[in-house]
């Protein structure tokens, strides 16, 4: 399937085939390309929490609204980010690069997030949306659908997987094979209202 159609045919699907598991090896397809997503500066901040314990899916389940998808899907994805990857060995994200490039880099990621706590919030939100999509158009370039969450108690969520403290919880991805299309939205807001050129 070709991006474009992936991403037309792509739905929020709310049902799936619990007995379905994708093979390791399209499991590692996927993985391989969901880590394809960018982020700025390179941080890599996103950490996806990838959910294979039935019995902590359940318990997952029991603070998300009850939501099937949490349990059905063939994979759970919880995507959380480490707000201060800025900080964490830095040249790391950069080791490859030439070394004029490390020394314009290094200084400009510090100076971009220290002491900026919702700069950095901010881009970890913008890095696991990012992802997010990247999950979503792979499954279903791979002949999956998926479903993007966020109903759930994010405190709970947080204790039952030991979320870090300076890590936060974006959204969930579910991923599998649908048992039921995903419905149509209620139909698009006119072009003139969502596209602007230049100026409101």
């Amino acid at each position: 399937m070709n991006t474009l159609e992936a991403i037309s045919s792509r739905k929020a699907v709310k049902h799936f085939d619990p007995g379905h598991s994708l093979t390791p090896d399209e499991e590692k397809t996927l993985l391989a390309h969901i880590r394809r997503a960018p982020t700025a500066f390179n941080l890599q901040n996103w950490r996806f929490v990838l959910v294979k314990d039935k019995e902590l899916r359940g318990k997952i389940r029991e603070v998300s609204w009850g939501q099937a998808q949490v349990t059905d899907s063939s994979l759970l994805f919880i995507l959380c980010a480490d707000l201060k990857a800025w900080e964490k060995s830095p040249q790391r994200y950069w080791r490859d690069a030439p070394e004029e490039v490390q020394n314009f880099m290094l200084p400009a990621i510090h100076d971009y997030y220290a002491g900026k706590e919702q700069v950095q919030r901010d881009e970890a939100m913008r890095s696991c949306g990012i992802a997010a999509q990247t999950i979503m158009l792979s499954a279903r370039a791979m002949g999956y659908d998926s479903c993007p969450m966020d109903g759930f108690d994010f405190d709970a969520v947080g204790k039952l997987i030991k979320l870090p403290e300076d890590h936060v919880i974006s959204m969930f991805v579910a991923v599998g094979k649908a048992t039921q299309e995903g419905r149509d939205n209620g139909g698009p807001l006119p072009d003139e209202e969502i596209f602007i050129t230049d100026t409101f």
